[in-house]
């Protein structure tokens, strides 16, 4: 396998002279300021931001690409944020045509269905159900713990969190310590959105704010749960309202360390509100959005030891260009996801093993499996072979 090495950048190839001048200050060990990534997102000359980023990543990770074997279990769409969350077309209420929620068989049915002994990790999120609160999910970890107790259990957003919290009027902390005894182990980053009270306002109004996304992580960490985080971008947010977005994950990482990857997650306009009110159909970001989002996430997100590429969002093309713009981790093989399709995703539900690794080697990267923690459980030869 392909290991880290020392930071080498090609500064003769940067063409902006801001891009290079950052680049120095990185090389010299110096941290960006939020005008440095104010800077990065303005700059044409993505091909030198790309340099900075691949350099910054392969100094960190070499060339190699880690992925994880994990399935999606969405158990409920049923949601008090129906009508407020203006970007969601998964969400249902109680009595509208498609609402749902899972018993527990059919959980564990779907746990089996997608399992076929490959699975290595369970990503579970869903709806804010007035009705799924805190026995239903510590009654699903156990029973998902019992069957498949190698499987590791992400789930549960800081959204969800709250509300399970305030629905049974018990503190974030008595709450999460309750679902980690059940077999909770990690936590994903969805919810946060934009941190910006402006453009929550208009997205997202009634919504976990920006100090409580960051109080449940907070606490969370402090328990020994550690937890990913995101920002959804590309619907009416700004370029200082992405800065400060990322000024306050790297604030809470500085001070608790308990973040795993930075993972962004682009917006689509298709089957909601937003889309509609904007105008807008399709694909919402460019190309070129998507990759300045994952390389300045890479050079500001400086004590963020992985950046995600979910190609879910932005499919698998420019998640292997993203390759080199400082991404060193693809989500994985994933089975039957359902949030972002209901908004206009157009990529595939699922990955195979084989498609994984060859968009990977496509890159020229190294692929890896790794475990919840970003541990590598094996490499691969040519073939395809567990090396």
């Amino acid at each position: 396998m392909t290991t880290a090495a020392a930071l080498t950048i090609p500064f003769e190839r940067i063409a902006d002279p801001a891009v290079r001048d950052i680049a120095e200050r990185i090389a010299e060990g110096r941290r960006l300021e939020g005008r440095d990534a104010a800077a990065l997102y303005r700059t044409a000359d993505l091909t030198g931001l790309g340099l900075v980023a691949d350099a910054v990543n392969r100094a960190r990770h070499g060339d190699v690409v880690t992925f994880a074997s994990n399935q999606h279990i969405n158990p409920t769409n049923i949601c008090t944020l129906r009508t407020t969350c203006v970007f969601c077309g998964y969400a249902r209420l109680p009595k509208e045509a498609g609402a749902y929620r899972y018993t527990l068989d059919q959980v564990l049915e779907e746990a089996r269905t997608g399992n076929q002994g490959l699975t290595k990790e369970f990503h579970i999120v869903g709806g804010l159900d007035m009705k799924a609160g805190l026995e239903y999910y510590t009654t699903m970890f156990r029973a998902l713990k019992a069957e498949l107790p190698n499987v590791h259990i992400k789930a549960l957003t800081a959204v969800e969190i709250a509300h399970i919290a305030r629905i049974e009027k018990r503190s974030w902390a008595e709450v999460l310590t309750a679902l980690q005894a059940a077999g909770l182990d990690t936590m994903p980053g969805g919810g946060a959105e934009t941190f910006s009270a402006a453009v929550r306002e208009e997205i997202a109004n009634k919504k976990l704010g920006a100090a409580d996304y960051i109080g449940v992580h907070r606490t969370a960490h402090g328990l020994g749960i550690r937890s990913n985080c995101t920002m959804l971008y590309g619907h009416v947010e700004t370029i200082q309202d992405r800065v400060e977005h990322l000024q306050m994950l790297r604030d809470l990482q500085d001070e608790t360390g308990g973040f795993l990857a930075f993972i962004p997650l682009a917006y689509h306009p298709d089957d909601n509100e937003l889309g509609a009110r904007l105008g807008r159909r399709g694909t919402a970001t460019s190309g070129v959005a998507d990759l300045k989002m994952l390389a300045v996430g890479r050079l500001f997100l400086d004590n963020f030891a992985h950046v995600k590429s979910h190609w879910i969002m932005v499919g698998t093309a420019l998640s292997q260009i993203a390759l080199h713009y400082g991404v060193n981790d693809l989500e994985g093989t994933v089975v039957r996801e359902k949030i972002y399709h209901a908004v206009g995703a157009k990529t595939q539900q699922a990955m195979s093993l084989p498609e994984l690794l060859g968009l990977i080697r496509g890159a020229g990267k190294v692929p890896a499996e790794r475990d919840s923690f970003y541990n590598v459980i094996r490499t691969f030869d040519d073939d395809g072979e567990a090396a």
